[in-house]
């Protein structure tokens, strides 16, 4: 039993380091984010989490959901970026860790050192994968082909990128894994319907598109584009001074990339075209999803709105 909990917090550790989803948008301000057996949603003014309890039946659960993004200085350009980002992984971890425990039962609860353990061997993860790993390639790269400032540079971005398409790839081999990707495409298609006034029935958002040009993983692709600028301001030093560099100036690429991706969704055509290259790698990190998957991110997502969008709302237990 102990096992199955163990288990459950290894997938919250893999989902964890791209946690977040679909961001805002200026006339339907919904978002969400795959979560073990379920789906989060979020709405106008609150969260809805809906879960695959093991019995067959779906579990919600709603959270108010107001951003400090809203207001002064906080929705400035860059900052509001930052500061989505934060409470999207705040809510977003509290999501996984609930998820977690209705999707494995009553009788087996994962304990507060669990998911700490779960966060900690995350951030390490993200710190010692994304970031030492490729600056010491790139150092290689250096000695073994003499290359510029400029060119360790891009080099390091390009390991960087490489290594995180490398885990997303090997993770997908993990079966709980498929499941979340499975309803990754899910949450997609379900935001894709609701925003083009399709019906919205699990049959109907089943024919919608599981890439979404506001999806996270789009987002982490654009963040390794302009962390090769940004980390190049910076000029060399140490291994461990680039290594620090890059964590604090890691809030400055966050919100430049979060600015790109909100002018792409609202620049039409040309937006999507740019687009394109970051979207096409969402067909890692989604998978179609089945009749029931769709039925608990429609549940989510009107959890999230706090009313029904779908003929019936039988199946939904609050």
């Amino acid at each position: 039993m102990r096992d199955g909990v163990l288990k459950r917090c290894m997938t919250i550790t893999a989902c964890a380091l791209f946690v977040g989803d679909a961001g805002e948008d200026r006339r339907l301000p919904i978002g969400g984010q795959a979560v073990i057996e379920g789906v989060l949603m979020k709405g106008p003014d609150r969260w809805g989490l809906s879960v695959r309890k093991p019995d067959g039946a779906i579990e919600s659960e709603t959270w108010g959901g107001s951003s400090r993004t809203k207001r002064l200085p906080w929705k400035l350009p860059v900052l509001r970026g930052v500061v989505s980002m934060v409470e999207m992984m705040s809510v977003g971890f509290k999501a996984l860790n609930r998820s977690a425990q209705i999707a494995v039962g009553e009788e087996e609860t994962i304990t507060v050192k669990e998911i700490v353990l779960s966060t900690v061997v995350a951030l390490i993860a993200v710190v010692g994968l994304f970031i030492a790993l490729p600056l010491w390639l790139a150092d290689v790269a250096v000695q073994l082909w003499g290359l510029t400032a400029l060119g360790r540079n891009v080099a390091e971005g390009v390991i960087r990128g490489l290594v995180f398409l490398g885990y997303v790839a090997l993770i997908g081999l993990w079966g709980e894994i498929r499941q979340v990707f499975r309803y990754h495409g899910a949450e997609h298609k379900t935001i894709h319907a609701y925003e083009s006034g399709a019906d919205m029935t699990p049959e109907s958002i089943q024919r919608c598109s599981r890439i979404h040009p506001r999806c996270g993983t789009s987002f982490l692709l654009i963040v390794v584009l302009v962390s090769i600028v940004v980390f190049s301001a910076v000029g060399q030093g140490t291994l461990l001074w680039r290594i620090g560099s890059r964590i604090l100036l890691l809030p400055v690429v966050i919100g430049v990339s979060y600015e790109i991706i909100k002018g792409a969704s609202r620049a039409g055509v040309i937006g999507r075209i740019l687009m394109a290259p970051a979207m096409s790698f969402q067909y890692l990190t989604t998978r179609e999803p089945t009749l029931g998957q769709i039925e608990v991110a429609l549940c989510a997502l009107e959890t999230a709105l706090g009313r029904p969008v779908s003929p019936s709302t039988e199946r939904t237990a609050e």
